[in-house]
């Protein structure tokens, strides 16, 4: 694992025991040596599944999968490898999956369908699938309900720290917790979630209701993050809600009942999506997109995203230059309704331009002190409209070509 991302949370949150998960990790050899890379989680009987995934027209094959297996709505276990994506090695990848499955149901006694599957790594590389089938024994027999830790580092690539939350929320007035991991650092432009993650909980919810509170919590979590504006052909986000803790029955997703609920998972999912953007692949600083002013939310994020991907506006957060006129550029590239003469800039709280210039007497020494920080912030306002959106990004510096530049080798 590379060092420690300078923008890592201080700490590492400490996942507690979740009724009705448990999970392990295992040492299968797929790609590195000396570390684990197969996590196994186990879900009582009854767990329901949600999911979004890659829009990718290249979906890896377990991805292809997920999509048919989140049909039956219910879960009973997950796989995950790192270190290769079986992604883009066809019909072989294909039947890799299948063989899986298989060999983990018979190992589980629940239904294929039942089985969840992800790959995360290398791209056009045939998976030895044999390397996670013989490792079940080993691997099933390490299961328990405290590897929440264990469980969130087998499934890293060039992440540099796990990326875990964890929530207390309450229905009906009972108590449930919601658990967390995920793994990204790179590729990451989502059009649905992250590379790969997994959200647990021990409410009693339906699918249906469980997906469309991820559908919609995505929006403005991980399909509001970029890292280096592309998207992987593993994306994969599951939640899975085991039923073990009994509460008010839950009518539907607009429930009065989940309100609480609903606030407190779509903020886990925040905080992982953020994770992620802390540990972009050499990123040395945080940024932070507020548009408003836009003709429509649509737009108000649409324009965010052409600031959080423009190489111009990354390299400038990464030299530490407060060059709002790459801003401006972003804004006119999007392809949204702008207009020129309305525009304004914040950086750090401080304006910087207004109604298109730059404003009266500007002084950009607190401005150039803000960009020397780790966190960034950019307020930009459209003046057309009402919509507004939240976006985050992070720097473009050199060790982001030094990891991507030799990551095969």
């Amino acid at each position: 694992m590379a060092s420690l991302s300078p923008l890592a949370p201080k700490t590492q949150v400490v996942l507690a025991p979740l009724d009705g998960v448990r999970l392990a990790s295992h040492a299968c050899g797929l790609r590195y040596q000396g570390r684990t890379d197969l996590m196994i989680a186990e879900l009582a009987a009854g767990t329901t599944v949600a999911g979004v995934f890659t829009k990718s027209l290249t979906a890896s094959a377990p991805v292809l999968w997920c999509r048919e297996a989140l049909k039956g709505g219910g879960a009973r276990l997950v796989v995950v490898n790192s270190g290769n994506a079986n992604a883009f090695t066809g019909q072989a990848g294909v039947a890799s999956v299948r063989r899986t499955v298989e060999v983990a149901a018979k190992q589980c006694g629940c239904k294929p369908e039942e089985v969840f599957i992800a790959s995360t790594g290398t791209i056009g590389v045939p998976l030895d699938d044999s390397k996670i089938t013989e490792a079940f024994g080993a691997a099933f027999g390490g299961l328990a309900v405290d590897k929440w830790s264990d469980a969130a580092k087998a499934i890293l690539t060039t992440d540099t720290y796990p990326k875990t939350a964890t929530r207390t929320a309450r229905i009906g007035g009972v108590d449930v917790r919601i658990n967390g991991f995920c793994k990204g650092a790179g590729m990451i432009a989502p059009d649905m979630a992250t590379m790969l993650a997994f959200v647990f909980t021990d409410a009693t919810l339906p699918a249906a209701v469980l997906q469309e509170l991820l559908a919609k919590g995505t929006v403005k979590s991980f399909n509001s993050i970029t890292v280096d504006s592309d998207t992987s052909t593993s994306d994969t986000l599951l939640a899975f809600a085991t039923g073990k803790v009994s509460h008010a029955k839950v009518s539907g997703p607009k429930d009065p009942a989940l309100r609480d609920f609903r606030k407190k998972f779509e903020d886990l999912l925040l905080d992982l999506a953020l994770q992620v953007v802390r540990d972009g692949e050499g990123a040395s600083k945080f940024v932070k997109i507020t548009v408003t002013g836009a003709a429509s939310a649509r737009a108000a994020k649409t324009i965010g995203m052409a600031i959080a991907n423009s190489p111009l506006v990354k390299t400038a957060v990464a030299g530490e230059d407060a060059n709002w006129g790459r801003i401006v550029m972003a804004v006119g590239k999007s392809g949204e309704k702008a207009d020129r003469d309305r525009l304004s800039i914040r950086i750090g709280g401080v304006e910087v331009a207004h109604n298109g210039q730059v404003v009266a007497g500007y002084d950009e020494a607190p401005v150039t002190a803000h960009m020397k920080g780790t966190d960034i912030v950019f307020e930009v306002d459209i003046g057309v409209g009402r919509g507004k959106a939240t976006v985050w990004t992070c720097d473009l510096t050199h060790d982001y070509i030094d990891i991507n530049g030799s990551y095969r080798t």
